[in-house]
């Protein structure tokens, strides 16, 4: 099989799976390695596939779904709450981004849609004696949601808003 085969293979996948796949399983299917996998959905990235990496592995984006872009500040230790805000009310959380004065944007994919996400987060965080982006800037970072309503969005704000999380200054 070549890899274009193998990367029309891939899509297919991911345009009939009820949920994401990691990379690990793909290469098992495919008889690769995991990092052949990881440049194949750079590639079919690169073709216009909107393709998102989930804490459990690849899926296709909705591409229907509104988002909005939320500014936010808050302290590392109240992350967790501020995710569970955003989901409560019915949002996803695609993405946070910071604003770095050395480096500029920077961006990390989450697709973070339900509890078990944030804490799947929070856990490998931990495990990885990582940081959050927004350590960089003081607290100040902002996250793409999807959301179904504009009512379900102006719950979000609220929540967020009402948490002092939401930055609108």
């Amino acid at each position: 099989m070549t890899g274009a085969e193998r990367r029309e293979q891939i899509r297919a996948k991911l345009s009939q799976a009820q949920s994401p796949i990691s990379a690990t399983t793909l290469a098992k299917q495919f008889a690769v390695s995991r990092q052949t996998i990881v440049g194949d959905i750079s590639l079919l990235r690169a073709h216009g596939a909107a393709i998102a990496a989930t804490l459990q592995g690849y899926q296709l984006e909705a591409t229907n779904q509104p988002t909005a872009v939320l500014v936010c500040r808050h302290f590392p230790n109240e992350a967790t709450k501020e995710m569970a805000l955003i989901i409560e009310a019915g949002g996803v959380i695609k993405d946070v981004e910071v604003e770095h004065p050395l480096y500029g944007r920077l961006r990390g994919e989450l697709e973070i849609r339900e509890i078990g996400d944030i804490n799947l987060f929070m856990g490998r965080l931990k495990q990885l004696q990582g940081h959050l982006l927004s350590e960089l800037t003081d607290g100040v970072h902002s996250h793409t949601v999807a959301y179904q309503t504009p009512e379900q969005l102006a719950a979000i704000k609220k929540a967020l808003r009402d948490a002092g999380y939401l930055y609108e200054n």
